[in-house]
């Protein structure tokens, strides 16, 4: 098909979208002229499409634009020079800023749902939500002890080592845009160090009288996986504000979730240097959790308050006015930034000296929140973290320990406290070569991509009695029980009768 009628089919696809409006047709059909350097246009007699007059999916359309651009020497055919042009030339269908926030306000007037649907679709019809990279993911649930696990091999974003976390989240701000979740992302070009973003449009909200702004994530780990980011490049902060944002933010969506990542690094995000949340429309494991022990709070009637049933140590409270859990919410907060249990090895503080011999107290103790509605209720979450080190733990003590290191090895951040796990895209092919190693009887120790899984797999090769119809059961169930202990070891209480006295006595201190 010739660049002229890839141009059309693109222009019959973004009117059928309604990305571009018909009066803008001949405009559009233009500018991408100018982008691939081609004066002259000729679809064909009719301008008939080729697919039986039907547009392809986007993602086809693109591959073939991107072919005819690598062979004609406009872009170098890597991947990233294929990411950076094909959202070079969605940007040109996209449209501009105020129309998307204007659509949107006038959706929300209706439903907040009708407004967040039709902005989602708008992030898959431009591309910005790569579709057909997020249906490559693998995803499954198995059955615990805690209920149902969700988990997913991530195909679509590299996996990020703790201590480049920590390191980024010290680096000064520097370039433009400051970071991949700044204001100043949406439009911009990108270039090989940083994602292009032609295609990408935001949406001002006010949180806690704040200026905040909604986007959803191109890497959808979940269904309509949102980031609600601060207007400014400020670091993340949890307290009691970011508790009343959160909660305010399921009253303006009440079928979203919402959450942040705690504050700290080990136990925090991947970007701490940006204030941000996430969100979105998903069930996730941990809503089904039940209580297990209820408490009571004198000081803040009309909150019930107790821990659930969950891998991590999480309080959960519960009510019909906001403020009243914000304020019994950073209470709890304080109250665990100052606590130490050295039984339970739990310390608020320990000294670190610099290199002048001075000594500062580095704080361990902070909150993973997540907010969500309950009927007419509202519901907050409260996940205590601690990110401690030791020499024998030096990525931290409530962290992934070593032993699971060949299946995740990445912070517990918000969404695997939630009960999803994002395990990184190599899984799919080591799993592969470890199935087949095992249904051989192989050595698993002499193939590089299975040695480090043979010791965790030859701990269940005869308690399945393995064979080729239930391997990928197995193996899938056995993922999920190494997740649910990496949920466990990032607990600061222990599932133990010890570890639980432990947490109510903290509890009990409120």
């Amino acid at each position: 098909m010739n660049i002229s009628s890839l141009i059309n089919e693109l222009t019959e696809y973004g009117l059928k979208t309604g990305l571009i409006d018909p009066a803008d047709k001949i405009y559009t059909i233009n500018r991408l002229l100018e982008l691939f350097g081609v004066n002259e246009y000729a679809p064909g007699e009719s301008g008939d499409l080729a697919n039986g007059g039907n547009t392809r999916e986007i993602n086809a359309i693109l591959s073939d634009m991107l072919d005819y651009a690598a062979g004609e020497g406009l872009i170098e055919d890597t991947i990233g020079n294929r990411d950076l042009f094909d959202t070079k030339i969605m940007g040109l269908l996209t449209p501009p800023p105020s129309t998307v926030i204007n659509r949107f306000n006038e959706d929300y007037k209706r439903s907040p749902k009708e407004a967040t649907d039709n902005y989602y679709r708008l992030a898959c019809d431009v591309n910005y939500i790569r579709t057909d990279r997020i249906k490559k993911d693998e995803k499954w649930s198995t059955d615990t002890e805690f209920g149902k696990l969700d988990i997913t091999i991530n195909l679509s974003k590299p996996e990020k080592d703790p201590k480049d976390i920590a390191r980024a989240a010290k680096a000064k701000t520097q370039g433009y845009p400051a970071c991949l979740l700044c204001r100043e992302n949406e439009g911009y070009a990108g270039h090989m160090g940083h994602p292009a973003r032609q295609n990408h449009r935001i949406i001002p909200i006010t949180l806690n009288d704040e200026n905040y702004f909604l986007q959803y994530s191109p890497y959808v780990y979940y269904n309509e996986h949102c980031i609600i980011f601060n207007e400014k490049h400020v670091p993340m902060k949890i307290d009691r504000d970011a508790f009343v944002k959160l909660l305010d933010f399921t009253k303006k969506f009440p079928h979203y979730t919402a959450g942040s990542n705690a504050d700290l690094p080990i136990v925090g995000g991947s970007i701490l240097s940006h204030d941000h949340f996430q969100g979105g429309r998903y069930e996730f494991p941990m809503v089904r959790a039940e209580y297990e022990k209820e408490f009571e709070l004198p000081a803040f009637p009309g909150v019930h308050m107790g821990r659930i049933k969950w891998p991590m140590s999480t309080l959960r409270l519960r009510g019909s006015d906001p403020d009243k859990i914000a304020d019994a919410a950073d209470h709890i907060l304080k109250s665990w930034r100052a606590y130490t249990d050295k039984d339970a090895f739990i310390f608020a503080y320990t000294d670190e000296e610099g290199t002048d011999g001075t000594k500062t107290k580095v704080p361990h103790n902070t909150i993973t929140p997540i907010a969500r509605r309950r009927g007419d209720d509202y519901e907050l979450d409260l996940v205590l973290r601690n990110n401690i080190t030791t020499e024998d733990l030096p990525l931290g003590v409530y962290h992934p320990h070593p032993e699971y290191h060949h299946i995740k090895k990445e912070n517990i951040g918000l969404i695997e406290v939630m009960g999803l796990a994002i395990l990184p895209a190599r899984l799919k092919t080591e799993m592969a070569a470890l199935k087949e190693a095992m249904l051989n009887g192989d050595d698993l120790t002499a193939n590089e991509l299975t040695r480090a899984h043979a010791e965790w797999a030859e701990g269940f090769i005869n308690k399945h009695k393995i064979n080729k119809d239930n391997i990928d059961a197995v193996v899938r169930d056995e993922i999920a029980l190494v997740f649910m202990h990496v949920l466990e070891d990032a607990g600061v209480y222990k599932r133990t009768a010890e570890g639980l006295s432990a947490f109510d006595r903290f509890i009990e201190s409120l």
